[in-house]
């Protein structure tokens, strides 16, 4: 899937469909769908052939600006799926490495985060999480590590959660438990 078609899908998640007049429309209104488009520009850029990749820097900068105006922590080179929303925003962290499918949901305060453990021979491990697709992240919910959150899953705000969660759970509380499973995905204007 192309940098572009991931920002018409973006789009869509917003307003159930989607033409090129919502998206400048959105990205001039809407500081948290600045920041996605912008992420998604400097993608396109860094992957484009021919002379594109000189206007790199000038991409980033406007990214940059556009990160700072939303308020959030929010790595262009980070691997996000088609039709992501970021919901209000303000405060949301996320690390270069994390890696989110379709359809992902995440509101304000949210931490997507490195976490850095001492393996049994001394080796430092490094690791980020994933969210598959389908997975919503409440306010000032907290993932950290190389674990994965699994499909369909919903994380309830201000969860902690450092292991892997299963597809279709619900996890509230620090440390995150699973307190529901086979719960419904909670996506709006899911897309296909």
């Amino acid at each position: 899937m192309t940098t572009w078609t991931a920002l018409k899908a973006d789009t869509y998640r917003v307003f159930g469909r989607s033409s090129w007049r919502l998206t400048f429309k959105e990205i001039l209104r809407s500081r948290t769908f600045r920041v996605v488009a912008t992420a998604r520009l400097c993608q396109a850029v860094s992957q484009a052939g021919g002379l594109w990749p000189m206007l790199l820097p000038f991409c980033k900068l406007v990214h940059r600006c556009a990160a700072n105006g939303a308020g959030v922590d929010f790595p262009w080179k980070a691997q996000i799926g088609a039709g992501f929303a970021l919901t209000h925003g303000w405060g949301m962290v996320m690390s270069p490495g994390a890696v989110l499918g379709r359809n992902v949901t995440l509101f304000h305060g949210v931490t997507l985060g490195r976490r850095d453990r001492i393996a049994k021979d001394g080796q430092r491990v490094t690791g980020y999480p994933t969210l598959e697709d389908e997975v919503w992240v409440g306010p000032h919910a907290i993932i950290t590590g190389g674990i994965t959150i699994g499909r369909g899953s919903r994380i309830g705000g201000g969860a902690v959660v450092t292991e892997d969660i299963p597809p279709y759970s619900i996890v509230v509380g620090n440390p995150g438990k699973v307190v529901k499973s086979g719960c419904t995905p909670d996506v709006m204007h899911r897309v296909p």
